[in-house]
């Protein structure tokens, strides 16, 4: 069966969807001023800059061949 049907699926199914648009529409908007101040690049559609002097630093886990121990013994 359809989770659209009846009334008030349909109801609770449309408020669902109202606020998916909504959260979208957020994010756009924070996009958008986003570029207009510089923190996100252009060119690299969605990559954050960051702060001045902060290029290039990320936070990595950990290399799993770096373990002390040899899992095989």
């Amino acid at each position: 069966m359809p989770e659209s049907f009846g009334k008030r699926q349909r109801r609770e199914v449309k408020a669902k969807k109202a606020v998916a648009r909504e959260q979208r529409r957020v994010a756009r908007n924070e996009r958008r001023q986003d570029r207009s101040t510089g923190a996100i690049d252009e060119q690299a559609e969605g990559v954050a800059i960051g702060p001045p002097g902060h290029e290039g630093i990320v936070d990595a886990p950990p290399d799993a061949g770096d373990a002390e121990t040899d899992p095989e013994t």
